[in-house]
């Protein structure tokens, strides 16, 4: 058990990012750490799904010797690492990018709006 604990930290960053990121998108008030809160929590998923995606002992996916041999080659896609997860998560990276840019852009304007970016008092204002 102990063992598993160990050599399983990663997991236990993901949850706690995962908690840390989805409790400052629920329980702050401040519009500006419920983004930092929302940005933590989209690096915890993106740290998840790199970690599923490597292996102990594995190769990258890349076959030596494979061009103009003309012989065919076994191959067991067991011992190599799976691309697709690192790929996928360089999309979620520049999507992550340009909603963090955006939302500081509405931050801008709900500043220069109200004055604040307290939810709170911005709800008040709104209901007067």
């Amino acid at each position: 058990m102990i063992d598993t604990l160990s050599t399983h930290y990663n997991y236990w960053v993901f949850a706690f990012l995962l908690v840390v990121g989805l409790y400052s998108m629920m329980a702050k008030n401040n519009l500006m750490k419920k983004l930092i809160g929302m940005n933590i929590f989209q690096w915890a998923i993106i740290l998840y799904f790199i970690s599923i995606g490597a292996k102990r002992g594995a190769q990258i996916p890349i076959v030596a010797g494979a061009h103009g041999q003309g012989e065919e080659l076994a191959i067991h896609a067991a011992e190599y690492i799976n691309p697709l997860p690192h790929v996928l998560m360089l999309t979620a990276i520049v999507v992550g990018v340009a909603t963090t840019g955006i939302s500081l852009a509405l931050l801008i304007a709900i500043y220069k709006k109200y004055d604040t970016i307290e939810e709170d008092e911005i709800i008040q204002r709104l209901q007067q």
